[in-house]
C-alpha cells in the first residue's frame, strides 16, 4: 500500500510539473498586453490625400471692372492676333479684354472674355466677344457647317434665371418680310451656370446648355423659346458641331426645310427653323456673347468651317 501511494504521488507530481512547462512555454510564445500597451490599428494606414482645387492655367480668377486699358479696340475687329488659331473674323464689342490664345497639353485656345456693362461701341446691346463666318445661299443643298471644342469657366449670373447666362454660338439668318430684326439670331446656345453644395455653394461648377430658338421669323423676346439640351461640367472639354442650312422636303419636293443642327458632346439636337420660304441665308457665329451680370469666360479650339452653296 505504501508503494502504491509513493507511485500515486510521483505520477501526479510528474503530470503538475508538465502542465507548467507546457502553460510557460504558451504563455512565452504569446505575449500578453496590459491594458496601457493595447495595440492601436489605423484602418485607413494610407489615406488619400485631400484632392487639390483644379487649376485651370487660362481662368481669371481675381477682380474686374468693366473696362481695362489692355481691353481697348478702336474697332470691332482691330485687336485680332495675326494668324489666330480660331477661325473667322472678329467681332470684339467689349473693352474688358481683346482676344488672346492659351496653350495647354498641346491644344491651342481662343479666349473670350466679357463682363457685364463692358460694351463699349453700342450702349443698347449686350457685351460680346465673337467670330463671324462666311454666309450659304437659300438653295436647297446649301449650308454653312462649324466644328470646335468648347470649354466653359464662367458664364452671366444675375440671380434671376431668364437673364442669367451666356451664349456660346448662335445660327442667325435673314429673311424676308418684316418683323424683327434685320440680321436676326435664329438659334443660339445658352449657357446657364450651376452652383455647387456645401463648399463650393458659391462657386459655378458646371453649366446647363439650352437652345434659345425663334418660333417666328423676327422673333425675340417672348416670340422665342428656351429648350434645355445637356449639361457639361466647368472646363470640360466639349465638342460642338453646328449646321445651318437648306434642304428638300422628304413630304413635298416643291417645299424646302431650314435645319438648324447641332451635335453637342456626341448628342444630336436636330430642330427645323419656322417658315423655311422666308429664310434668305445661313450663317454661324461662336464666342462669348450677352453677360447681363457678373463674367463670362468661353474656351474654343480645333475650329472648322465648311460653306456649301449650290
Amino acid at each position: 500500500m505504501v508503494k502504491i501511494n509513493v507511485m500515486k504521488r510521483m505520477t501526479v507530481g510528474v503530470m503538475f510539473l508538465f502542465s507548467i512547462i507546457v502553460l510557460s512555454c504558451s504563455t512565452d510564445d504569446k505575449p500578453t498586453l496590459s491594458d496601457d500597451e493595447f495595440e492601436l490599428v489605423d484602418p485607413n494606414p494610407n489615406p488619400e490625400p485631400e484632392p487639390e482645387p483644379e487649376d485651370i492655367p487660362d481662368e481669371d480668377t481675381g477682380t474686374y471692372t468693366t473696362c481695362n486699358s489692355e481691353g481697348e479696340n478702336a474697332t470691332r475687329t482691330s485687336n485680332d492676333l495675326p494668324d489666330a488659331v480660331n477661325v473667322g473674323t472678329i467681332d470684339d464689342r467689349t473693352c474688358y479684354a481683346n482676344y488672346k490664345e492659351s496653350t495647354i497639353d498641346g491644344t491651342t485656345w481662343g479666349i473670350y472674355n466679357i463682363t457685364d456693362g463692358s460694351n463699349k461701341f453700342e450702349t443698347t446691346l449686350q457685351p460680346r466677344m465673337e467670330r463671324s463666318l462666311p454666309i450659304a445661299n437659300s438653295n436647297v443643298g446649301s449650308f454653312v457647317k462649324f466644328t470646335g471644342d468648347f470649354r466653359i469657366l464662367e458664364a452671366g449670373y444675375t440671380g434671376t434665371s431668364s437673364q442669367d447666362g451666356s451664349y456660346i454660338a448662335q445660327a442667325k439668318g435673314k429673311h424676308t418680310g418684316g418683323g424683327g430684326s434685320a440680321d436676326p439670331a435664329i438659334c443660339l446656345y445658352l449657357a446657364k451656370p450651376v452652383f455647387g453644395e456645401g463648399a463650393d455653394a458659391e462657386k459655378q461648377v458646371a453649366f446647363d446648355i439650352y437652345a434659345e430658338r425663334i418660333l417666328e421669323r423676327g422673333g425675340s423676346g417672348s416670340g422665342r423659346e428656351v429648350v434645355l439640351l445637356k449639361r457639361v461640367n466647368k472646363n470640360e472639354i466639349t465638342s460642338f458641331v453646328l449646321e445651318v442650312g437648306f434642304k428638300e422636303d422628304p413630304s413635298d419636293s416643291s417645299k424646302k426645310i431650314h435645319y438648324c443642327n447641332a451635335i453637342i458632346g456626341g448628342e444630336a439636337f436636330n430642330w427645323n427653323i419656322p417658315d423655311p420660304d422666308r429664310g434668305t441665308q445661313s450663317k454661324i457665329r461662336y464666342g462669348a456673347y450677352r453677360v447681363k451680370g457678373g463674367r463670362a469666360q468661353i474656351r474654343w479650339a480645333n475650329t472648322t468651317h465648311e460653306k456649301v452653296e449650290i
